[in-house]
């Protein structure tokens, strides 16, 4: 009987430690879920921005006001019989 029951508790520690400590055991599992929690958030902001880049280009296909709108800020092109005025502080 205690050959029996010292099997058994030596298969309970062996199925314990591989749960707790081996592959594939719950810390591992909480781990990974912790990646899949962090990859989800930065798959969400990376939509966002796409989203946001998406809008942008088929505002430049499409319209002119934003290809103005773009050479004026960062060519500082000016429409021909405007004057351009910078007020400095």
């Amino acid at each position: 009987m205690k050959v029996l029951m010292s099997a058994l508790v030596l298969v309970l520690v062996v199925l314990q430690y591989k749960l707790w400590l081996g592959e594939g055991s719950v810390t591992q599992l909480r781990e990974l879920e912790t990646q899949v929690d962090v990859q989800k958030q930065e798959n969400l902001a990376l939509a966002e921005r796409n989203q946001v880049l998406e809008g942008e280009v088929l505002d430049l296909k499409t319209g002119l006001d934003a290809v103005e709108e773009r050479a004026r800020s960062e060519f500082g092109m000016v429409k021909e019989g405007e004057t351009l005025f910078i007020v400095v502080d």
